[in-house]
């Protein structure tokens, strides 16, 4: 090559550009951002059912709603459960809760918390019940309506019906088997346990101190 054509040959004229330098921050900071957008889009599929139906958070649909491909959520949380462990935790934030050092002052508080939090779910879908035990429930609500009636004659209907409610909660099966099944508690003691809260609810009501 002479010297004309190598002076005007761009390859050779033009300066090396620098490479650019690897940015680790911008990076992360992508990564956090994609992280992000993958939880918030699992927490937006839950809020569009029950909060108790699972079923529609799944890897694949999370990735559409998020924009990503399913490997992008395997690599950010391993499998369906870090997928889920994410958004259940990022459901505690939105509710306000902080589980950690509460205090016995503290526990009315973040009941009421995660009750307003749950509120804004759609109830259904739910199973329908059997009418035999739809029957049974309709019951057992009149009868608690009518057991307390003459101890709340100068309540509102309202308060009237809250109370009843929670007797109808403290004596439902569900509540039996929670502390059973999950808190491994002995039928004996699940049963006196149930039965103490009820009697503290009753003299309440003898007392004359509803919910309001």
């Amino acid at each position: 090559m002479d010297a004309v054509s190598a002076s005007t040959d761009p390859e050779l004229t033009e300066p090396l550009q620098p490479r650019r330098p690897y940015n680790g921050a911008l990076r992360r900071e992508r990564a956090a951002e994609t992280r992000e957008r993958i939880i918030t889009a699992g927490a937006e599929l839950l809020h569009e059912s029950s909060i108790r139906d699972w079923q529609a958070l799944t890897i694949r649909a999370v990735a559409e709603r998020a924009g990503v491909n399913e490997r992008t959520v395997y690599r950010y949380f391993g499998n369906e459960r870090g997928l889920r462990d994410a958004v259940i935790h990022r459901h505690e934030e939105e509710a306000g809760i902080d589980l950690a050092g509460m205090q016995l002052d503290d526990i009315a508080d973040i009941a009421a918390r995660i009750f307003e939090h749950v509120s804004s779910f759609p109830l259904e879908p739910r199973p329908l019940l059997d009418p035999t035990l739809a029957e049974a429930n309709q019951r057992q609500r009149d009868a608690l309506l009518g057991a307390i009636a003459a101890r709340t004659e100068r309540w509102s209907e309202e308060d009237r019906e809250v109370v009843a409610a929670m007797f109808d909660v403290l004596w439902s099966v569900a509540s039996y088997e929670r502390l059973v099944a999950d808190w491994r508690i002995d039928s004996e003691r699940a049963i006196r346990g149930i039965t103490w809260v009820i009697e503290l609810v009753e003299e309440a009501v003898r007392s004359g101190r509803g919910p309001s």
